[in-house]
């Protein structure tokens, strides 16, 4: 019997008389692709990345018509010379895809740290706002299954970290 009056009594308490604000959330990958330091990063990552492929791309076409003509070269050529320029070859050949690892890392390392120095400055405006609007826990949408629309405050960052951050230096 106590315990029927004592359920009874909880679900009569408010969500005020409880004190339990619910949860905000921010989508951060949001604010990192859209924001207008996220974007001008995204942009200056993806044109370095497409410079890059395109510049492998011509030394790739170049090594193959050395392959070529090599091959038609064949009988031509010694069996000693055309080891020397196969081998010469597959040198070419591995350094280049030595420089095609070392442009994607490059370009990772940039994205790791244009996404950290976003979220360096993002840190400090998620902070004031909190304390502001006097909010108890921010969580990520992505670890948020369903969610009441009001509850989010992207944009109310965005808005902040825009006027605050206007580039990322990466270079």
């Amino acid at each position: 019997m106590k315990k029927i009056v004592f359920v009874l009594f909880l679900l009569t308490l408010s969500p005020k008389a409880i004190n339990a604000q619910s949860p905000f959330f921010i989508d951060f990958k949001y604010i990192l692709n859209e924001s207008d330091a996220g974007k001008k990063a995204q942009n200056y990552l993806k044109s370095k990345l497409e410079k890059g492929l395109k510049n492998l791309k011509t030394k790739e076409v170049k090594i193959q018509e050395e392959e070529k003509k090599i091959i038609q070269q064949k009988k031509l050529i010694t069996p000693e010379e055309y080891k020397k320029k196969v081998t010469e070859l597959r040198k070419k050949v591995s350094s280049l895809q030595k420089e095609r690892s070392k442009l994607l890392e490059e370009v990772a390392k940039e994205r790791t740290k244009a996404r950290n120095e976003l979220l360096k400055n993002l840190n400090p405006i998620l902070k004031d706002y909190m304390k502001e609007k006097k909010i108890r826990i921010v969580l990520d949408k992505k670890s948020i299954l369903l969610a009441d629309e009001n509850l989010n405050i992207t944009q109310d960052i965005m808005k902040s970290l825009n006027a605050k951050l206007k580039s990322i230096k990466l270079n």
